[in-house]
């Protein structure tokens, strides 16, 4: 019983199906947090600490009601005695800290002795946010936490650049649970303010049937096109992604009808599921909202968010470009059939009915373009779902429809705070040692501090990092790692941090630990393996888009109209070259020669510089030259054999 407890630790939770006085409790708590959060970012003038204190004790307690302790132990869908006290300990420590939130406001950590009690409740918080942690997300964070920890409490035995000046326990609890360098640091901040009021805006704009509009849309727009029906899973997937701003709660919400109809259109399931998960990854770097690694952008360079949801729009253009693309010239090379008329609604029929979910959409980009913080923008938004819901029919929100969007609203911030509040114990180790400092030269150390091999290895640490985790928890740590090396090396704080945001993106489709990939294939029932591969073979186009703005800063904005309308056209014709190569097909089959032809064009193009786009363009046009001709020879031979065959077929009637 306790080798199976023990082997339990090492497996993520389950999310229970609550029922009766468990679930009046889950949904009164969960409607109390949402409520909470939105007094304290819109009217409250609470501390730092105490507002995010009060937000981490919640989300323990709710995560203790949802999250069974393990799969392995068999599902219950009844908290038991240990998750009640659980929950309960989350409460008191979050009341504890409300009452003494003045005191820790202005003591010194270290420099100021901590009481008995102070230890007691400060020790609650960091194991029960670690636990909440690997229920809610898995094992993996709490691997890289508890090598934080040795690392910290160890490392001063360590000699060279590795080793530290030696700490007690006491003294790094009181960096954990006590300074902003630990649990009340930027990654808590962040996900108790901006991410915890865009997930409530998600939660309202689908609750307001949002999400069935761009659905309609997305086949009003792309189902008279080639391969129209996984063409619809990209636009779907990246209307809702731009709002859910996760990968996987993206897959599991738009690939549920997505990838069925992908299928019996023609694709293979390995190939609809890849399309999905490509598309979902997709969402979290599409603006306006993006995804909570974003807001952890903007609170760690100091950035408004405004300025990143700029600079973020001709990437997230051209990845879903050479989505769209992929998407494209795959359907022409296994010949999928279009979309019945009677299948495709019409455009305007569709704009009309639903034009006004655009509304919230403009409301956000307006407000954080005059300059409000992100959490008063959220609100906003939200406001305006409820006032744009009674513009139709079908979709007005009334009481009943607004508790059930705060309730889901806190539900899906659950792994997010967990994760972030894992992530914060994480760079208490890195502050409190100095390691943050020490990677630095150790990176460039092993680049010889030279950029394209920098910029490849903080990509590998980001996918590495990102495995299994959360985007803001694997956006966090590469952050305070590596961002530093890259910055030194010349490359603007936003473009640095904008590549690792990508990349720690990425990693939701990347194998071995594809978690958006493995969503997907189970909706489709195929290799979870199998169908991330596919994922990244159709994102892989993304996968340079960083490496090029970070060479072009105009693909951020940054420049003169001229120098950002050229490199936009470059690149967006780079990535579809791009497209076309990997996938082997422009205008009929690609050869060898035209492929590897395409992909060097497709390079050339992308990559900044006047030489390099007119090479690209000469290159293009000698390849379509020759794949004219080989086609229109194709066709003058099917024209010739279908004349033979109407020629013997008159002779047979002649003779008979």
């Amino acid at each position: 019983m306790v080798k199976s407890r023990l082997a339990s630790l090492f497996k993520e939770g389950y999310k229970r199906e609550l029922q009766s006085a468990h679930l009046n409790l889950f949904l009164c708590f969960a409607a109390i947090l949402s409520i909470y959060q939105i007094w304290s970012v819109v009217w409250g003038k609470l501390d730092p600490m105490n507002q995010m204190a009060i937000h981490l004790s919640l989300i323990l307690a709710l995560t203790f009601l949802l999250f069974g302790f393990s799969k392995r132990t068999g599902k219950q869908h009844a908290p038991g005695f240990v998750d009640y006290t659980a929950a309960l300990a989350a409460i008191g420590a979050g009341i504890y800290f409300t009452i003494h939130a003045e005191r820790f406001a202005v003591r010194i950590p270290i420099m100021d002795p901590l009481t008995n009690w102070d230890i007691v409740f400060g020790a609650v918080f960091v194991a029960l946010s670690i636990e909440s942690a690997r229920r809610t997300i898995g094992f993996p964070i709490i691997f890289i936490v508890m090598a934080g920890f040795i690392y910290t409490l160890f490392g001063h035995n360590l000699q060279g650049l590795w080793g530290h000046r030696e700490l007690s326990v006491l003294e790094f609890l009181d960096e954990l649970a006590f300074s902003f360098n630990g649990l009340w640091g930027s990654p808590i901040s962040v996900a108790a303010s901006f991410v915890f009021m865009f997930m409530l805006f998600g939660a309202f704009l689908k609750k307001a049937g949002a999400g069935e509009f761009f659905y309609k849309l997305s086949i009003a727009i792309a189902g008279r096109t080639r391969g129209g029906t996984a063409k619809v899973a990209v636009l779907t997937s990246a209307f809702f992604g731009m709002i859910s701003g996760s990968p996987t709660a993206n897959v599991v919400t738009t690939g549920s009808f997505t990838i069925p109809v992908s299928k019996k259109a023609g694709y293979k399931s390995s190939t609809a599921a890849a399309v999905e998960a490509a598309a979902s990854t997709g969402g979290s770097i599409l603006p306006p909202i993006m995804g909570s690694s974003a807001f952890l952008m903007a609170a760690v360079t100091q950035m408004s968010y405004g300025t990143i949801v700029i600079a973020a729009i001709i990437p997230g253009i051209l990845y879903y470009a050479s989505l769209l693309a992929m998407v494209h010239f795959e359907a022409l090379r296994s010949d999928i059939p279009r979309l019945a008329k009677e299948q495709i609604p019409k455009f305007t029929k569709v704009l009309r009915e639903g034009w006004y979910y655009f509304i919230p959409l403009v409301v956000l980009l307006f407000f954080l373009l005059q300059g409000y913080s992100a959490s008063r923008t959220g609100f906003y938004g939200i406001l305006s779902i409820v006032a744009v819901s009674w513009l139709g029919k079908n979709s007005r929100m009334g009481l009943r429809a607004i508790i059930d969007s705060l309730v889901d609203g806190a539900r899906s911030a659950i792994p997010v705070t967990a994760a972030c509040a894992a992530a914060g114990l994480v760079i208490a180790g890195i502050m409190t040692t100095g390691l943050g400092g020490k990677l630095t030269s150790i990176v460039l150390g092993l680049t010889e501090g030279m950029l394209v091999p920098t910029l490849l290895l903080v990509m590998v640490i980001c996918i590495i990092l990102g495995m299994g985790m959360p985007v803001a928890a694997a956006y966090i740590l590469t952050a305070m790692l590596a961002a530093p090396a890259l910055i030194e090396l010349g490359v603007s704080t936003l473009a640095a941090h904008l590549f690792i945001v990508y990349f720690s993106i990425f990693s939701a489709i990347t194998p071995p630990v594809a978690v958006a990939a493995y969503a997907a294939a189970g909706i489709a029932d195929s290799n979870p393996n199998k169908v991330g591969l596919e994922a990244v073979k159709l994102g892989s186009v993304g996968f340079i888009v960083p490496f090029i703005f970070v060479l072009e800063p105009a693909l951020l904005m940054e420049g003169s109209i001229d120098e950002i309308v050229i490199a936009f056209i470059s690149a967006l014709l780079g990535v579809m070259i791009l497209a076309a190569g990997l996938i082997g097909w422009l205008a009929v089959k690609a050869s060898i020669f035209e492929r590897s032809a395409l992909l060097l064009s497709g390079f050339m193009m992308m990559y900044p510089g006047l030489l390099s786009d007119g090479l690209g363009i000469a290159i293009i046009l000698l390849v379509v030259l020759i794949q004219q001709r080989r086609k229109a020879g194709a066709q003058g031979n099917d024209l010739v054999l279908q004349n033979r065959k109407m020629e013997e077929g008159r002779s047979a009637e002649v003779g008979s």
